[in-house]
């Protein structure tokens, strides 16, 4: 017994067994102790676990509450944030698509036809419009080259010059031929481009690849027929100032097949298939010409596409229907996005009842139906939500009045179109993307809430990591001590049992 209890008289941890070893070596030597008789009998490690529990339950628990109320902020804010940017996303797409904008109609489709621009306003739209004459290419295309893969050509320079051509008939011979074709006979105003012809080039595609390679805005392609004969085709952008020339600097060299246009004297040389001259039209009677088909510059908010000679009308349809589901998703979509933030800062149960960030957003959104959304409405003309029949209710959200929207839609269509254009500094959108700014600036807004709930969540997180470093080492402590009284309680022990033996010995000696 005595040598049992001085062999476990200091059962000191090792510096290296992790906590839970600890406890388990720390259990079974007291179980070892209490089967023989020996120590105090106490559970040391559930004695342990409950005084370092008893010590740091309170403010465990303090930070525990703290960190949850912070992650119930962050989260609010985060959603706060995603609802009215994807609000304000989805309304600049609604605006822009173009769908709440009156929309051009064309009475002769073969014509042209004609599109809303972003930010278009062709309400009142009424415009007859005759097309002449459509802007062409200059296209040239050269004879025959047979075999185009292996046949080359000299190598030289060739002149790529663009500019407005000027033509004229060849005329007649002595010999009383009649005049022949068209030739260009002048060019001018634009600019030259000086294209080398090389061994490493001189061939029917590398040809075409110089070209290219100039950026002359004409654009060179090798066009292959059934024969396996190939043509080297070049085509110009379109407009009268877009034609071009090409000759090459040897006129006896077969480059010289290559020549188009102004100084083009070989019998071989390329054709001009299609002259480049603007498109020619009236509008109301007033004559007009532009270097495409595609006109945007002649009607505010539309544009044109001119596709054949003819004459037509133009008018415009106002989108009724769409304004008016427009005004009522507006509604629909703003009293959730409300009655979210209204959750979020109710003064008991809000997560965000002390955030001056949501409760701004609250104040601005409700005072969205008086924000003047067109800057140039005519006197007496609505330009408010409210003028239209959007209310506010007894509980902060929107209701429409459908009677009120209707007779503002008839009798003054333009404001309401006003309110949902785009591409102005006022506007539902503009309101919206203001609206938007504010509530998300990471100097005041949403954003700047975020940045200090998240500073906040790490320095409760840095606590509780203290509090627990602070209960392992109370732990550590603790179980040092009552491992060392244990063994003390076993010398007592022992000491006690060898001097009731001793006692025992006298007895019976008397």
């Amino acid at each position: 017994m005595t040598t049992i209890a001085n062999t476990s008289s200091t059962p000191t941890p090792t510096p290296t067994a992790t906590k839970s070893t600890a406890n388990v070596v720390t259990s079974a030597t007291n179980s070892l102790l209490t089967s023989l008789g020996t120590g105090s009998g106490v559970d040391t490690t559930s004695l342990v676990t409950s005084l370092v529990e008893a010590q740091f339950a309170a403010k465990k628990g303090q930070l525990s509450s703290k960190l949850d109320t912070i992650s119930s902020q962050i989260s609010a804010v985060s959603t706060l944030k995603s609802n009215i940017t994807d609000f304000t996303k989805a309304l600049e797409n609604l605006v822009k698509g173009g769908t709440l904008s009156s929309q051009p109609v064309v009475s002769n489709s073969n014509v042209l036809s004609a599109s809303v621009q972003t930010g278009g306003k062709l309400a009142g739209l009424n415009a007859t419009i005759k097309v002449t004459q459509l802007a062409t290419a200059q296209t040239a295309v050269s004879t025959k080259v047979p075999s185009p893969g292996t046949k080359t050509f000299a190598t030289g320079t060739l002149t790529l010059t663009t500019g407005t051509a000027t033509y004229a008939n060849v005329p007649a011979g002595d010999d009383k031929t009649p005049p022949g074709p068209e030739k260009m006979t002048d060019l001018s105003g634009g600019k030259s481009f000086s294209i080398k012809i090389d061994a490493s080039n001189n061939t029917l595609p590398g040809i075409a690849a110089a070209i290219n390679a100039a950026n002359s805005g004409v654009t060179a392609s090798v066009v292959t027929d059934a024969d396996g004969g190939a043509y080297l085709s070049l085509k110009g952008p379109t407009g009268a100032a877009q034609a071009f020339s090409l000759t090459a600097a040897d006129k006896d060299s077969d480059l010289a097949s290559f020549d188009v246009g102004v100084g083009a004297s070989n019998s071989s040389a390329m054709t001009i298939s299609s002259k480049s001259q603007n498109a020619q039209l009236t509008m109301d009677g007033v004559p007009v010409e532009r270097a495409t088909n595609e006109v945007s510059d002649l009607i505010a908010g539309a544009k044109l596409t001119l596709t054949a000679v003819g004459t037509t009308t133009l008018t415009a349809t106002r989108p009724t229907a769409a304004l008016t589901n427009a005004v009522n998703d507006l509604v629909d979509t703003y009293n959730g996005i409300v009655q979210t933030i209204k959750d979020e800062t109710n003064p008991i149960t809000g997560a965000l009842r002390a955030d001056p960030a949501a409760k701004a957003l609250l104040r601005n959104l409700q005072g969205l139906t008086s924000r003047a959304l067109s800057s140039n409405a005519a006197p007496g003309t609505p330009n408010t939500l409210g003028g239209i029949g959007v209310r506010t209710t007894r509980e902060g959200l929107l209701e429409v009045d459908s009677t009120a929207l209707n007779t503002a839609m008839t009798a003054n269509p333009d404001a309401i179109e006003a309110m949902f254009s785009y591409g102005t500094s006022n506007g539902i959108f503009a309101a919206m993307q203001s609206i938007q700014f504010n509530a998300t600036s990471s100097l005041y807004g949403l954003g700047a809430s975020s940045s200090n709930y998240l500073k906040s969540q790490a320095s409760v997180t840095e606590a509780q990591d203290k509090l627990t470093d602070q209960a392992t080492a109370m732990t550590t402590r603790l179980t040092q001590q009552f491992s060392s009284m244990n063994a003390r309680v076993s010398a007592y022990k022992a000491t006690q049992s060898f001097m009731q033996q001793q006692i025992d010995q006298w007895s019976k000696a008397d």
